[in-house]
């Protein structure tokens, strides 16, 4: 089993697309434990998305859709409202 997520940094009005076939641990990196990479300089993320696939392809494939023009926009979409609209982050 394999995880795609969605990140989102509140503070920066950045995302970050990925997947993991061990998601807490993954999370953990991305927030705390990393001490190098693109994720640590906009900290802190939340996961606005997951996506449970059967095999590291269908992962894979699933994560390059949503790094895709139409993917990224589907997700700014469902932060802007969804998130939002729950009060979880304050989107300008």
């Amino acid at each position: 089993m394999f995880t795609v997520y969605i990140l989102y940094s509140n503070t920066k009005d950045k995302i970050y697309i990925g997947y993991t076939s061990d998601p807490i641990q993954r999370f953990y990196s991305h927030n705390i434990f990393a001490k190098k990479g693109y994720t640590i300089k906009f900290r802190p993320w939340e996961v606005v998305y997951t996506d449970v696939t059967e095999s590291k392809a269908a992962a894979m494939k699933r994560e390059s859709q949503l790094k895709s023009s139409k993917g990224r926009e589907w997700i700014l979409n469902k932060i802007r409202t969804e998130y939002k609209m729950y009060g979880f982050i304050s989107v300008s």
